[in-house]
């Protein structure tokens, strides 16, 4: 979907069409969760601090959230999908992969059908996507981002090479920013610099990614679309309105998370064993600290035990604090689906 958040925003509110729209938090405390296409002219990009986006954007308008009424679209959406294929693995809200290859409406094109498919959605919810379409996942992906906003790029096998070898670096799906700098510091600027690396190199240098960056450069990705999604976390963070620097208001704040994520765990019946606390300071460093245990965490008074044992230790580090978060992994239901996961597990490719 084209910036769905903020297409929504601006569908749902048409004093906000035309305009530079933030849905997030605020100019002050909070993060920008999507920026019309209005604000990325100005370099505002989701995930950025709101005052920084402040800066970028003088006339910048932040909008709250209305993740229920992205869900409801979301599902129109999804809705869709299955009138065209079977074969549909959600990445999240706004984006997901379709297999078309058993063409169950007799199109006889991938692109006509993406072109369709697009067609619908915005006769349906009255927000555009974009479609990238080619033979495998990394390939769909990478040209899913060629034509936004309303578009779509086709890549075929004979183009591929090529298309690969001109992209930046940066621009590679599963290249995050701390892997491109460490990619630019080997000499590596774009596809066709990652092609002359050798395999070894690469796996010494990113471990189990390196085989993924050796086959993906090469236009090779075997992985299936998969329509068994395996959720492998849950959390809940919170942004303060003012920075939090005493134990006690800390832990006053995090117990609001925790009930928070109790809750969640508790109506999905999907209980980890991996707590994590994060915490961001007001510099936005960001500190992490994780606990594992044999049994499942189940238990509001387990989970907040552990949670403020973490904060604990890690309190005499802490000056001004703006959020905290606490999530769970090493999932219940994960396990249960692990035998039929097919997914090259690319968490740590940032």
């Amino acid at each position: 979907m084209d910036a769905f958040y903020a297409s929504i925003e601006q569908r749902d509110n048409p004093d906000l069409r035309g305009k530079a729209v933030a849905v997030g938090g605020s100019e002050k405390r909070g993060v920008v969760c999507a920026a019309s296409y209005e604000a990325r002219k100005f370099g505002v990009r989701s995930a950025m601090p709101g005052i920084t986006a402040k800066r970028l954007c003088p006339h910048i308008i932040f909008v709250r959230p209305r993740f229920d009424a992205y869900k409801i679209v979301s599902q129109q959406i999804r809705d869709i999908f299955f009138e065209y294929t079977d074969l549909v693995e959600p990445l999240s809200l706004d984006e997901a992969y379709l297999d078309v290859t058993a063409d169950i409406k007799g199109i006889l094109s991938a692109t006509l059908t993406a072109n369709e498919i697009c067609k619908r959605i915005k006769e349906v919810t009255g927000v555009t996507a974009s479609a990238g379409i080619s033979y495998n996942k990394f390939l769909a992906k990478m040209a899913s981002d060629v034509n936004k906003p309303n578009g779509f790029k086709l890549i075929t096998i004979q183009e591929a090479a090529d298309f690969i070898e001109k992209m930046p670096i940066e621009k590679f799906y599963g290249v995050g920013q701390v892997t491109a700098r460490k990619m630019k510091s080997m000499g590596i600027n774009n596809g066709a610099d990652l092609k002359q690396i050798s395999l070894e190199r690469l796996c010494n240098r990113f471990g189990k990614s390196g085989l993924f960056f050796y086959n993906i450069v090469r236009g090779i990705d075997e992985r299936q679309v998969n329509p068994f999604q395996i959720r492998k976390s849950i959390g809940s963070e919170e942004t303060f309105a003012e920075d939090l620097e005493q134990l006690e208001d800390l832990k006053l704040a995090l117990d609001g998370v925790i009930n928070d994520v109790h809750k969640r765990i508790t109506k999905s019946e999907n209980y980890g064993r991996t707590i994590t606390l994060k915490i961001k300071k007001a510099d936005f460093q960001t500190i992490t600290r994780s606990k594992s245990v044999n049994n499942e965490i189940k238990t509001l008074a387990q989970v907040q035990f552990l949670a403020h044992e973490l904060l604990n230790q890690v309190y005499p580090q802490l000056e001004k604090v703006r959020l905290l978060g606490v999530s769970f992994t090493n999932l219940s239901k994960e396990k249960i689906f692990a035998g039929v996961q097919l997914e090259l597990d690319l968490e740590d490719l940032e």
